[in-house]
């Protein structure tokens, strides 16, 4: 009987852990220690967008960075002076490490000048990406 017991709680704590894991999978949000770090063009191999900058550090085998890759992509056509780069994350550790880059896909939503105003962790949904980048211009 105190098998069970303990069965059930263990199902009970995995199930609560994975319902919170999804809810916070995505969403973009803003992390205080993220306020004076900026990115420039140099460390991103390629120009800043005149409004916004969608960067998104991802690797090889990760399945969904490809779908973040699209949506991303999707958006930045959407919306003029909004650009999308792809930082692939083995290849640039250093970025990794300066900017907390704890999982793949992450994305980083930059201002005009480079500074990071929202992070999103996991794939995010296109009208987050689309509500960010609002309030990033």
């Amino acid at each position: 009987m105190t098998g069970l017991v303990v069965c059930g709680l263990v199902l009970a704590a995995a199930s609560a852990y994975g319902v919170l894991h999804r809810r916070r999978s995505g969403r973009i949000r803003v992390r205080g220690r993220d306020g004076d770090k900026r990115l420039g063009a140099a460390e991103l191999g390629e120009g800043l967008g005149e409004r916004a900058t969608l960067v998104q550090f991802s690797s090889a085998f990760c399945a969904p960075c490809r779908a973040t890759r699209r949506v991303l992509a999707e958006v930045a056509g959407m919306i003029p002076g909004v650009a999308h780069v792809e930082i692939d994350a083995e290849e640039h550790l250093e970025l990794v490490r300066r900017f907390d880059i704890l999982k793949t896909p992450t994305v980083l939503v930059l201002d005009a000048d480079g500074r990071i105003v929202r992070r999103a962790t996991g794939q995010p949904r296109k009208a987050d990406v689309i509500a960010a980048l609002g309030e990033a211009v």
